[in-house]
């Protein structure tokens, strides 16, 4: 590779003395002298044109990281169990991310995660809104919520899944627990 360079580094120094240069009225002066030709081995060639196609496939890889962006589905082994029809859904306010929950683990407002009152921690609960029927599955991971007639409270980014009215602070939901 260093050879190849060296070499059409060499070449182009010898064409450009050897080229005719054009003097201020147009005039071509002529050649003083004839370029020397330098062989360029194929290999050589063939190894930078490899470098290109390596360079190029580095490229489209670190690009199509880039831009596919994966959905995945879970599975959930068991069934769900009807909890509680006409409950009131609300979601945690954004002053709470980043701090520790309850149950020990990090508050995410962009996670799937909730607080209940009574559930256990890690407990899987399925939130579906009664007024349009979207559905979440979230986990259990704090308590609350403290406010009365509040069931559960959503992380931000669970609660604006299934609301229907991307202003609205609180929804009619049903829930079902996860049963193993």
């Amino acid at each position: 590779m260093q050879k190849f360079i060296y070499t059409s580094f060499v070449l182009f120094f010898v064409l450009l003395l050897s080229s005719s240069f054009i003097d201020n009225k147009g005039k071509q002066e002529p050649k003083k002298q004839e370029p020397k030709k330098i062989e360029v081995k194929k290999q050589e060639v063939k190894k930078v044109e490899e470098t290109k196609k390596i360079l190029d496939t580095v490229k489209e890889k670190t690009v199509a990281k880039t831009e596919i962006k994966t959905d995945t589905i879970v599975e959930y082994k068991g069934k769900f169990k009807p909890y509680k029809k006409n409950a009131h859904a609300s979601y945690y306010a954004d002053r709470f991310h980043g701090k520790r929950t309850a149950s020990g683990k990090i508050f995410n407002m962009n996670g799937l995660t909730a607080a209940h009152k009574k559930l256990p921690f890690g407990t899987r609960v399925k939130v579906i809104n009664e007024a349009n029927g979207k559905m979440v599955v979230v986990e259990v991971i704090d308590r609350g919520p403290f406010v009365k007639g509040r069931e559960i409270d959503l992380s931000k980014k669970a609660f604006m899944a299934i609301a229907g009215n991307k202003n609205s602070g609180n929804a009619k939901v049903t829930l079902e627990v996860l049963q193993n």
